[in-house]
């Protein structure tokens, strides 16, 4: 996760969510393959493949989650129809993909910005990816690269906005582990899943 911000000039929950997750984030970091010298066109599709099954559902159980926070414009930050968008881009046969069953719980509102923190800081890691994938496999937002730059210009907006969105709720120390724990849930699913689908180092 970005460490824009002295960890001393952050919020105490996002100080713990940085604190918290940060041994699940730098290990999953580690395994993706978006550096690898095995990185091919294919393999970036399975990957993308395996981001969709990961996302559709997860986004799908936000979007119907009572714990919802009221106030946040979970549609705009929405991620899969750039992704649905890039697998057609790259023909691949989205009817046919896996879905993710096995998904963070949500049981409060603080779960769930645990989980949009995850959600939220991967987007904002997306540039550098972004960069790395136009380099390796000359894609772009129009030909299958458009997962990776979501926000486009805005993408340091969106965070910065999340940011104050996360350091505005009011949790106290109880809600602020519940947020922790659903941030590692999200990790540990997505890499378990990444792991089944065969896409990691």
């Amino acid at each position: 996760m970005p460490q824009d911000q002295p960890l001393s000039a952050v919020s105490p929950v996002l100080h713990e969510l940085r604190a918290g997750t940060h041994t699940r984030h730098v290990a999953l970091e580690k395994r993706l393959p978006f550096f690898s010298d095995t990185l091919d066109l294919e393999c970036y599709k399975r990957l993308m493949s395996a981001y969709y099954g990961f996302y559709h559902e997860l986004e799908n159980r936000l979007q119907h989650s009572p714990w919802m926070t009221h106030g946040f414009d979970l549609h705009a930050r929405f991620k899969t129809p750039a992704l649905r968008q890039d697998l057609q881009a790259l023909g691949v046969r989205i009817q046919s993909l896996a879905l993710c069953a096995a998904l963070p719980v949500l049981h409060s509102p603080a779960s769930v910005l645990g989980v949009l923190y995850v959600l939220e800081g991967a987007t904002l890691g997306g540039n550098v990816l972004r960069k790395q994938i136009s380099e390796r496999l000359g894609l772009d937002a129009h030909n299958g690269c458009a997962f990776l730059y979501v926000y486009g210009a805005d993408t340091g907006r969106q965070w910065k906005a999340f940011m104050d969105f996360l350091g505005s709720a009011p949790l106290d120390a109880q809600a602020r582990g519940e947020a922790v724990q659903a941030a590692c849930s999200t990790f540990s699913c997505f890499e378990q899943w990444l792991e089944r689908q065969e896409v990691l180092l």
